[in-house]
């Protein structure tokens, strides 16, 4: 939202997705049938500081957003892998699975606490205020937080994994590729640059700029733009500052300026943001699987359930494989 009260949409985390795997795929067709999943059309690039010249998307950085080594299944180039995004935003998947039948969301709320109640053989789930929030046969949990990969609040955390020793090694020391993202929004259309989306070769700033309102389903009212830093750039800030407390406002927008003056260096032409905002994403990629086989962590006799993109591979793709995965486990228990 900017000052004159003017709505700003940004996915500013992940930009879109690709898939690989038949299951995951089925999926997609549903979502798109279903209208909150939409093909991006829109060519991609690469940028060169050296040259000062747009080319070819790079090979091997398409779909991995150059963290990861991402598995194309044979195709030639780039561009003939489809991209995926959220209509109208990236949430708009989270969200229209939380109306799934069966499904009852709980919004605002935070748990703070989870135990296991071995003479129920439930878990107890209590929130910040220390108010109960009930008892559950099973618990999924699917976010880093829950299990403190990469703990950047200093509060503890809900799942102590004390009582799941064999799970708790996996879980250790997982490293993380850090970035900062910069939301831009631009009261024209960037003429001067060709594509919609593009990574920058030769660039200790920047590694990946989106034209956000682009994807299917945005307001294209205003040209916004999100813009992702090398992991060495986020790397060196946050090893100043650390990730236990939140960023102050001075550093985010030092941390903006420095991306905003790498962007404008591409051509004179480019106008300057009427809204720019950054964002730390300290745990943004994990750097290991734990879970390739498996695809998630289980414990069957209290039936704990950990996934997500650290258990597969770092993107949109993996959280899904390792997210059915776990209920799989689930659905066999209720089988026996």
């Amino acid at each position: 939202m900017t000052e004159d009260g003017k709505e700003l949409m940004f996915d500013h985390g992940a930009p879109f997705f690709t898939v690989t795997d038949n299951g995951v795929m089925d999926l997609v067709r549903e979502w798109e049938q279903r209208g909150f999943v939409a093909e991006w059309k829109e060519k991609f690039g690469s940028f060169d500081y050296a040259t000062s010249k747009f080319g070819e998307a790079e090979k091997g950085k398409f779909g991995s957003l150059d963290y990861a080594t991402a598995k194309f299944g044979g195709a030639d180039k780039e561009e003939s892998i489809k991209k995926y995004v959220g209509t109208p935003g990236m949430n708009s998947i989270c969200k229209s699975l939380c109306n799934e039948p069966g499904v009852e969301p709980k919004f605002g709320v935070t748990v703070a606490n989870v135990q296991w109640l071995e003479e129920k053989k439930s878990w107890s789930l209590i929130d910040l205020n220390g108010q109960a929030l009930g008892h559950f046969d099973g618990l999924v949990a699917s976010h880093n937080s829950i299990v403190n990969l990469w703990p950047s609040t200093g509060r503890k955390s809900p799942l102590d994994l004390a009582s799941f020793p064999e799970l708790a090694a996996k879980l250790q020391n997982i490293p993380a590729i850090p970035r900062f993202a910069l939301m831009l929004a631009f009261p024209e259309h960037l003429s001067s640059i060709p594509v919609k989306g593009f990574s920058f070769k030769n660039s200790e700033v920047l590694s990946w700029a989106y034209c956000d309102s682009s994807k299917p389903g945005r307001s294209t009212s205003s040209e916004c733009w999100v813009l992702h830093s090398t992991a060495d750039y986020a790397r060196s800030i946050i090893s100043q500052t650390g990730l236990q407390k939140k960023p102050s406002n001075v550093l985010l927008t030092e941390v903006a300026e420095e991306m905003l003056k790498e962007f404008l260096r591409i051509d004179n032409h480019v106008p300057k943001p009427f809204f720019t905002r950054a964002h730390r994403w300290g745990g943004a990629f994990p750097a290991t699987a734990v879970a390739e086989d498996d695809k998630c962590l289980w414990d069957t006799s209290k039936k704990l359930a950990i996934c997500g993109d650290f258990c597969v591979s770092p993107n949109v793709e993996g959280a899904v494989v390792s997210g059915v995965a776990a209920a799989a486990k689930f659905s066999l228990l209720s089988r026996v």
